[in-house]
C-alpha cells in the first residue's frame, strides 16, 4: 500500500511516522551484528603483539567477566527504568544531568562513527593483498573507495529502518560461518609444541600484567554492541526483550572472540602472528591449509563487515535522533522521514565518519589507532551508565525504578564501574587525550540547544565540566603538535 507524499515528508515529530517493532531474535541478531564485525578477524595479531598464550587466557577472563558485568547492567537497566530509550545516553541523562547525558551521547556517537571507519580500512586492507595499490587500507585510491562505500550505506540506511535490519539479520548467521569454519580448521591442525613454546610470551612483550593491559582496548573494542539492544529500545516488541537480546547476544560472541584467539596460538609462532597483515585470521589459516583459507576468511570478512558497519550506522543515527527528540540535541538532528529514518542524523553520522577516514591518512598504523580511539571514547558512556545502575541499587525507592534491587544489582553495578575505570587507566594518557579532542567541540552543539530554548548556557557544576573537556583537548593538541604523542 502507498503512502500519500504527506507521510513521506521529514518531520521534527515522530508521531507520524511509523515505528518498526523488532522481537527478540532480531533484537539479539543485532547485537551479535554489531559485536561480529572487523574486530574478530584482527584478534590473532592484535594479541600476538601484545602477549602469549598466558596472559591472553587472562585478558579475556577479565574483559569477558567485566563486560557480562555490563551486559547484566544494562539488562537490569532496561528492566528497571523502560521508560528511558537510547540506552546509553539515556541512562547517563538520568544519573548525572544533562550536560554529561550530553558527552555521553556525543562520545557513543563518535565512538560509533570511528569504529566505522575501521571496518572500511580493514576492506582496504584485505583486498590490498591483490591490489597494492590499496596498501592497508590507507593510500589515497583507498581513502577514495572507503568513501563511496560510506555515501552508498548512506543511501541504503536512507531507505527505512525495516529494510536495513532484515538485511542486518541475514548478513549475521552469513558471516558466522567462516568464523566457526577457521576455529575448527585450527583446531584440527593445531601443534601442540607451537602451542606451548607461545605459552609465556616474547621477550617484547613486558611483565604479565603489562601484556594484559596492552589487550584491554581490543578487547573493549570486539564487545562494542553488547549494549546494542539497548540502544534500539524503542523499537522492541517487548521490552523485557531488550536486557535478554543484551545477554544471549554477548554469550554468543564471547566463546567465538576467545577461541580464535586462543587456537591462532597453535598454528604459527606469535612472532610471525604479530607480523601479518590484517586481517590477521586470514594469513594464519592461510599458513594452516593454503591460500584457499586466506581467501576463504577474506570474503567472509568482507560480508562480516559490511554487516556490522549496517549496524552501527542504524545505533549511531538512532542515538542523536533520540537525544533530540529528548531536547539534549539541536532540532534539526530529531527529524525523521516517513519510514522513521532519522536523515539529519544518519547525514552528520556518515561526514563524521567521512572526516576520521581523512585523518587516518596521517596515522602510522590506520586500523590500530582507528581501533583503539574506537575503544577510549566509548569507555566514557560505559562508565557513567555503570554508575547510574549503582545509584539505582543505592536508592532503590525512586518512583521511576521498577520492581525490585537486589544486592545483587549493587554488585554488579559496582563490578562494573570498577572494571570500565580500569579500561580507561588501560587506555593511556594518549587516547585520553585525542578523546577529549574529539569531545570537546561538541559543547557547541549544547550551546546550540541551549540557545534554541532560551536557557542558561551552563550551571556552576557543568561550566567545570566544560572547563575540564577544553584543557584536555588543548593539552591534547599541545602534546600532537610537540610529539609527544603521535597518532
Amino acid at each position: 500500500m502507498k503512502k500519500d507524499a504527506s507521510a513521506r515528508d521529514e518531520t521534527v515529530s515522530g508521531e507520524a511516522a511509523p515505528t518498526a517493532k523488532l522481537t527478540l531474535p532480531t533484537l539479539t541478531a543485532m547485537v551479535v551484528g554489531s559485536m561480529v564485525g572487523a574486530g574478530v578477524f584482527s584478534l590473532p595479531r592484535r594479541f600476538a603483539q601484545e602477549t602469549g598464550v598466558a596472559g591472553a587466557l587472562i585478558a579475556w577472563a577479565v574483559a569477558g567477566f567485566g563486560m557480562l558485568m555490563l551486559a547484566f547492567v544494562f539488562q537490569t537497566l532496561a528492566v528497571r527504568r523502560p521508560d528511558l530509550d537510547a540506552g546509553v545516553y539515556a541512562y547517563a541523562k538520568a544519573g548525572f544531568g544533562e550536560y554529561l547525558g550530553f558527552f555521553s551521547a556525543f562520545g557513543y556517537w563518535a565512538s560509533a562513527c570511528v569504529g566505522n571507519v575501521t571496518y572500511w580500512v580493514l576492506i582496504m586492507s584485505t583486498v590490498g593483498a591483490l591490489a597494492p595499490a590499496l596498501g592497508d587500507g590507507d593510500t589515497a585510491l583507498a581513502i577514495v573507495l572507503s568513501s563511496a562505500g560510506l555515501w552508498g550505506f548512506f543511501l541504503l540506511v536512507r531507505r527505512g529502518v525495516k529494510e536495513a535490519t532484515a538485511i542486518n539479520r541475514i548478513v549475521t548467521v552469513a558471516k558466522l560461518v567462516p568464523i566457526l569454519v577457521f576455529v575448527l580448521l585450527a583446531l584440527f591442525l593445531f601443534e601442540p609444541s607451537v602451542f606451548a613454546d607461545n605459552f609465556a610470551g616474547a621477550d617484547y612483550a613486558g611483565s604479565l600484567f603489562d601484556q594484559v593491559r596492552g589487550t584491554m582496548l581490543a578487547t573493549v573494542f570486539v564487545f562494542l554492541g553488547v549494549e546494542g539492544a539497548s540502544v534500539y529500545s524503542r523499537h522492541a516488541k517487548r521490552r523485557e526483550d531488550v536486557g535478554r537480546a543484551t545477554v544471549l547476544g554477548f554469550l554468543s560472541v564471547f566463546a567465538i572472540f576467545a577461541s580464535v584467539t586462543i587456537v591462532s596460538y597453535g598454528v604459527l609462532p606469535m612472532g610471525e602472528i604479530a607480523q601479518l597483515r590484517q586481517p590477521s585470521m586470514a594469513g594464519v589459516l592461510e599458513a594452516a591449509v593454503g591460500t584457499w583459507g586466506q581467501v576463504f576468511v577474506s570474503v567472509g570478512l568482507i560480508v562480516s563487515v559490511l554487516g556490522a558497519y549496517l549496524a552501527w550506522t542504524l545505533m549511531a543515527a538512532e542515538v542523536l535522533f533520540v537525544a533530540a527528540k529528548d531536547r539534549d540535541m539541536p532540532r534539526f538532528l530529531g527529524r525523521s522521514s516517513g519510514d522513521d529514518v532519522p536523515v539529519p542524523a544518519l547525514l552528520l553520522t556518515t561526514a563524521l565518519s567521512q572526516v576520521v577516514l581523512v585523518v587516518t591518512a596521517f596515522s602510522g598504523d590506520a586500523f590500530n589507532f582507528a581501533l583503539d580511539l574506537t575503544s577510549a571514547l566509548s569507555l566514557i558512556p560505559f562508565l557513567l551508565a555503570a554508575g547510574f545502575a549503582v545509584k539505582i541499587a543505592l536508592r532503590p525507592r525512586q518512583e521511576e525504578v521498577r520492581g525490585r534491587t537486589t544486592r545483587r544489582d549493587l554488585v554488579v553495578a559496582v563490578l562494573a564501574t570498577l572494571y570500565t575505570a580500569f579500561l580507561l587507566y588501560a587506555a593511556g594518557l594518549k587516547f585520553v587525550l585525542v578523546s577529549f579532542i574529539v569531545y570537546a567541540p561538541a559543547t557547541l552543539l549544547f550551546a546550540q540547544t541551549r540557545r534554541e530554548q532560551n536557557r542558561r548556557l551552563f550551571s556552576p557544576g557543568e561550566a567545570v565540566i566544560c572547563a575540564v573537556s577544553v584543557a584536555g583537548a588543548v593539552l591534547g593538541v599541545v602534546a600532537l603538535a610537540a610529539g609527544w604523542i603521535e597518532l
